[in-house]
């Protein structure tokens, strides 16, 4: 199935296809030849997700049959946020009375696997050495998040790579609901010939690299949807877009447990924002731990507030400790309450939130993948204001401020963010971060008006993505 020489019609230099040939034998020639393996698949509970009763797909001495009603979330590890929308994709489809099974097409000892591990190193590698290089982020890193992976040809060699994630596809039923929370998965699934395949876009800014013909396409927003519709600057000339079989706009990814209680939510952080009580403020450090510097400065700067009993500061470390433990060789020392593997403690911590005021700085780590991503989303609804770089996280109903963003395309969920009522402008460095909590914390009336629009929001069904895109996997082309 060739998906590399024409993509929705529109015929690729000769030059480009030599090149995509080129990359994947040379991935095999690394890895390895399986596409004559025959790989069998199982599953094993995630325990951190019982709640919505997700499997994991993993490698077994002999098939397990899937439940009747079984939906299938194709991702990767790349940061927290494919995990985060992964999470988001598997609650709806658990509300929706379909049983939510894992595929993390990076965790198989596998030719594929090893060639999206490879890549993820190096985006993670890449993505650190910009926020300490002016030079490489200014030359290197903006130019190739907003305009290299936009043009199409850079589709053209994924697509021809994501031919090598077929053997992993070969047991499962062609006809299985599958969502796509990485367009590799989407592509793999494709490749291996599944036809109920959702590739859900995690961005607001359109590029080459989330295509994967023969899935249907979905948008959070009207900016990508007619970005994608007009496949608007992916190449010097006007290209042929996507039909509306392909593209379907859904709203935002979020989860159902965000939802189900968001008014009651939204009530209380109206309560503690109008009654003088201390703003709890949740700052994520992300997956790969990248703004660093903007985020130290923050903390420093709230510690007078909590101090005063005017701020409860709320950090999650995700897996990364070392964060933790660079931030306290900068600041000396700091008073705070540990939550280090310690998830059922940070689940009665949720608990009381719920009930009473709380105090002080609480400091979160798990080494557990699911338990780290999820922390963040456990205290969402208990949180007035999440402090976090505008990339998956900007569709989330909570009020948000953005620190700077991390690659050029982050740049366009943060405008999103700010026109729709919910959030903050970006705010780039240290002064600018520091101003805008200072005047989210002295005026109340801020954080109370973004949990109106947030409410009004999702009334208008702005944050039901999630369920649509397990309607339309379910659905079929």
């Amino acid at each position: 199935m060739d998906k590399t020489s024409v993509i929705f019609g529109n015929a690729q230099l000769k030059k480009v296809i030599k090149g995509a040939n080129k990359s994947k034998k040379k991935f095999i020639k690394k890895y390895g030849d399986d596409s004559n393996a025959h790989y069998k698949l199982g599953f094993e509970p995630i325990k951190t997700l019982d709640f919505i009763g997700a499997d994991n797909l993993v490698f077994k001495d002999k098939v397990e049959p899937l439940d009747k009603k079984a939906l299938i979330v194709g991702n990767i590890r790349m940061g927290f946020g494919h995990y985060r929308i992964s999470i988001a994709m598997a609650s709806c489809a658990r509300a929706l009375g379909y049983k939510p099974y894992w595929l993390d097409l990076a965790s198989f000892d596998a030719t594929g696997s090893k060639v999206i591990r490879e890549q993820n190193d190096l985006y993670s590698l890449a993505s650190r050495i910009s926020q300490k290089s002016k030079l490489f982020n200014k030359i290197v890193w903006e130019p190739l998040n907003s305009e290299g992976f936009k043009k199409i040809s850079y589709n053209a060699k994924d697509q021809r790579n994501s031919e090598l994630l077929v053997p992993i596809f070969e047991c499962l039923d062609k006809d299985v609901p599958y969502i796509a929370t990485h367009v590799w998965p989407a592509q793999g699934a494709v490749h291996a010939g599944l036809t109920h395949v959702v590739n859900a876009i995690p961005d607001n800014w359109p590029m080459g690299l989330h295509l994967a013909e023969g899935s249907i396409h979905t948008v959070q927003t009207p900016f990508a949807y007619l970005g994608y519709k007009m496949l608007n600057g992916f190449d010097k000339k006007p290209l042929k877009g996507l039909d509306e079989k392909d593209l379907k706009m859904v709203g935002c990814y979020v989860d159902h447990e965000l939802l189900v209680n968001l008014e009651k939510d939204n009530e209380a952080r109206k309560d503690r924002a109008l009654n003088n009580k201390a703003i709890r403020i949740l700052l994520t450090v992300g997956g790969a731990g990248a703004g660093f510097k903007q985020f130290l400065e923050m903390v420093k700067h709230l510690l007078p507030y909590v101090n005063e009993n005017k701020v409860a500061l709320f950090i999650n470390f995700g897996d990364h400790k070392n964060v933790y433990e660079k931030m306290l060789a900068k600041l000396g020392k700091l008073e705070c309450n540990t939550f280090f593997d310690e998830y059922e403690k940070l689940k009665e911590l949720k608990d009381k939130m719920a009930k009473e005021d709380v105090h002080g700085v609480y400091c979160i780590y798990n080494k557990n993948i699911f338990e780290a991503v999820y922390s963040t989303n456990l205290l969402m609804p208990v949180c007035d204001l999440l402090v976090t770089k505008p990339s998956e996280l900007v569709y989330y109903p909570i009020p948000k401020l953005f620190m700077r963003h991390i690659g050029g395309h982050e740049v366009y969920g943060a405008i999103h963010g700010r026109e729709f009522g919910d959030a903050t402008w970006e705010c780039p460095d240290k002064k600018s971060a520091n101003e805008m909590l200072d005047r989210l914390i002295l005026d109340r009336e801020i954080i109370a008006h973004m949990a109106d629009e947030i409410t009004r929001l999702k009334a208008t069904g702005y944050y039901d993505g999630g369920y649509e895109c397990v309607k339309l996997a379910v659905k079929g082309r």
